[in-house]
């Protein structure tokens, strides 16, 4: 098959650990051409449609230098077995005008993983919501007087901005933090801004576990991201270290709740998070963690997405056809 990537410039990925790339080795692995592209590397015209400038790679064990690029080639997206949509967030103007580029290519052809409507429609952090029995008390909210009380009511909290990534932007504010004031005008641009608020989890210091849901399947391990001293955030990107580990029953309550109704709206990578009992965010823009799960342990869930990816398009045919 030929597979278009939809990724941030290859240049910036980081080999070593970044899922997009184990999924683009494990999809060469597999027989599959791979083709890359950024999301400015889309448009839309009336005569020929959604059409995308891609560079086809070839794919290296190195990690240092990690693909070969071809020419670039314009082509139509629906002259791709599959599109997988792999953008980082924020999730801006730009990322949601993607979604609407890709769901025309959809309408053309095309198949798109993860769907783009699905995209839209799930917040990654406000999508929550619906499985709120999972959840820490939470509240999302723009105004101050509704995260001043939130705070008076728990009396320790996270607050997070509903569209960054990586633990950029998040704030633990406790009721009697002389700063609280501040943090809140600074998080939500003065009111301009909807936030959202959840009780603190002590069980951070044990890690926030990612789950990884493929294909509606879960995957047995998580990657417990640990904060390091003196922070509360167990980010990857915030330094936080990684440790695989097996799920517990709650773990797997949670994702086995969740895998059936997610796969069917068209996410066919999903990764949650769990911190001690409680779901914190669902995320299905780029979830990463699989390189780090599988030299820690073996599986391959870049691979089972192949697999998955693969039994996808063998099921329906595409919108557009």
């Amino acid at each position: 098959m030929r597979l278009a990537f939809i990724i941030d410039p290859p240049a910036t990925l980081k080999a070593y650990k970044d899922s997009s790339v184990a999924m683009m080795r494990a999809a060469q692995a597999a027989g599959h051409q791979v083709w890359a592209l950024e999301v400015a590397d889309l448009r839309w015209d009336s005569g020929d449609g959604v059409v995308g400038d891609l560079l086809p790679l070839t794919l290296a064990d190195d990690d240092a230098a990690w693909y070969v690029a071809g020419d670039r080639q314009t082509i139509a997206l629906r002259d791709f077995d599959a599109v997988l949509m792999r953008k980082d967030p924020p999730f801006d103007m730009e990322y949601i005008t993607a979604t609407w580029l890709l769901e025309r290519a959809e309408a053309e052809g095309a198949r798109v993983f993860n769907r783009p409507r699905a995209l839209r429609d799930h917040s990654e952090k406000l999508a929550l919501a619906e499985f709120a029995q999972f959840a820490a008390p939470t509240r999302v909210a723009r105004r101050a007087e509704a995260i001043d009380e939130f705070i008076d009511r728990h009396g320790d909290v996270i607050l997070k901005p509903l569209d960054g990534m990586g633990g950029a932007g998040i704030f633990r504010v406790r009721a009697d933090d002389p700063n609280r004031n501040a943090i809140i005008e600074t998080i939500t641009d003065d009111g301009r801004r909807t936030i959202m608020a959840q009780r603190f989890l002590p069980a951070i210091v044990d890690g926030d576990k990612r789950i990884l849901i493929v294909g509606g399947e879960v995957v047995p391990f998580c990657l417990a991201r640990i904060p390091r001293p003196g922070e509360t955030r167990g980010n990857l990107a915030a330094g936080g270290r990684g440790v695989a580990r097996p799920l517990t029953p709650r773990d797997r309550q949670i994702a086995e709740a969740l895998a059936p109704v997610l796969a069917a709206r068209g996410l066919l990578l999903v990764g949650i998070d769990v911190i001690g009992d409680s779901l914190t965010e669902i995320n299905v823009t780029s979830p990463t963690c699989m390189v780090e799960i599988r030299e820690q342990t073996g599986f391959d869930a870049a691979a089972l997405f192949i697999a998955a990816l693969e039994r996808a398009l063998a099921a329906a045919p595409a919108a557009g056809s």
